[in-house]
């Protein structure tokens, strides 16, 4: 209407009282530290002043959490009035000296810049960049969730499986939850997968990238380490300890456990009555054979140990170097190297040694001669060394 003043129109957006009331809800509601969004907003409202004036270099705003304000200023430098030449970075001493009597040349003043316009840049960016941080803040906390829980076991619900056969999973609930995924070479031979099923998995590495990428794996050997520590409450307790592990996912596991309290049989435990806790382990892999030996310092009774289920007559270690000659008897030669020499070679992978089986037949005195310095155990005491990466092995021995 005609001769009506208008009112200048006020900033559609946040105002910096609600920026703060927004902040306060987020850390309540969220968990995302206030100081981390005040940050951001800060940055974003810095950036968009100098896109709107270029040629000033350094803008300042404080946050006066008190009175749930923010205060931005323009700093610039004090000069002398002939080398004043630079109104956006430059104030002369005279102009100075009229804000405060304490200026000198060279000094830095802060030029408070006019609400009106604080207030349309932090209406133009104060929600888009709430938003943004936010959900980089949910990010980085989803992020720090699932970092913490590498190599642990986690139940995911597939939610798809593409054309190469990688497996995408979804892991955790509500705020936290997240995609992993579940590659084919982290898969065991012979398992399915179908939408909407759980799987337990073992969280092998979790990237940061537009999202968390949550890496796992169900062939990985802490997946039966951490499951061992589910079933058996000793090994939870630290009471049994698991000293060695050697697997081929979705065939045969070879454990090791060991345990100072001579009241404790580590292998009983783990086995479990009526062998239910091993039992549930092995349905949780699908029947993926387990067995289970007592570890000792002692190398050579593990190693004829670690050749369970065959029976050893003895093992003859080499004078040097991590190897050594077992002596089984002949009817028992293909049982110790096992199918394609499965147990020779899951043996070395738990004992760390390089492992030559022979028959008891073969063994001339001649041979046993040269292994004079070498030490002998008798095949029926069970025990085992720290382990190393697995040797290969083939239908005679274990070898590198």
């Amino acid at each position: 209407m005609r001769g009506r003043k208008q009112k200048p129109k006020e900033p559609a957006g946040l105002n910096p009282a609600e920026i703060f009331a927004a902040l306060a809800l987020l850390e309540k509601e969220r968990g995302i530290p206030q100081s981390f969004m005040l940050d951001k907003i800060i940055q974003a409202i810095t950036a968009a002043y100098k896109r709107d004036h270029p040629y000033v270099e350094n803008v300042v705003i404080e946050p006066d959490m008190d009175h749930k304000t923010l205060n931005m200023f323009v700093q610039k430098n004090v000069v002398e009035e002939e080398d004043y030449v630079d109104p956006d970075n430059e104030i002369p001493i005279e102009d100075a000296l009229k804000l405060s009597a304490s200026y000198a040349v060279g000094d830095t003043v802060n030029i408070p810049v006019s609400n009106l316009e604080f207030g349309r840049i932090a209406a133009v960016n104060g929600k888009q960049v709430i938003i943004q941080g936010l959900r980089e803040a949910e990010r980085n906390m989803v992020y720090d969730e699932y970092n913490s829980k590498q190599h642990e076991i986690l139940t995911g619900v597939v939610t798809r499986i593409d054309m190469h056969g990688g497996v995408s999973l979804r892991i955790g609930s509500g705020n936290d939850a997240t995609d992993a995924y579940l590659d084919p070479r982290e898969q065991v031979p012979g398992e399915t997968y179908e939408v909407g099923a759980h799987v337990r998995v073992y969280v092998l590495e979790v990237r940061q990238g537009r999202g968390p990428q949550v890496q796992v794996s169900r062939t990985h050997p802490g997946l039966v380490k951490r499951l061992f520590e589910l079933e058996v409450p000793e090994i939870f307790d630290g009471i049994v300890e698991i000293r060695s592990i050697a697997r081929e996912a979705g065939s045969r596991t070879k454990i090791a456990v060991w345990s100072d309290d001579e009241n404790i049989d580590p292998i009983g435990s783990c086995v479990g009555p009526k062998g239910q806790r091993v039992g549930n382990i092995v349905s949780e892999l699908h029947g993926e054979k387990i067995d289970i030996i007592k570890y000792a310092e002692d190398p050579a009774p593990y190693i004829a140990a670690a050749l369970a289920p065959s029976d050893v007559c003895k093992v003859i270690l080499a004078p040097d170097g991590k190897a050594c000659r077992v002596i089984v008897p002949d009817d028992q030669l293909s049982l110790a190297i096992g199918k394609e020499g499965q147990n020779a070679r899951l043996a070395a992978r738990l004992t760390g040694y390089k492992i030559d089986i022979k028959p008891e037949s073969y063994v001339e005195e001649e041979t046993e001669a040269e292994a004079a310095p070498a030490k002998e155990a008798p095949a029926d005491e069970i025990s085992a060394p720290e382990v190393s990466e697995a040797p290969e092995t083939n239908t005679s021995e274990a070898t590198e």
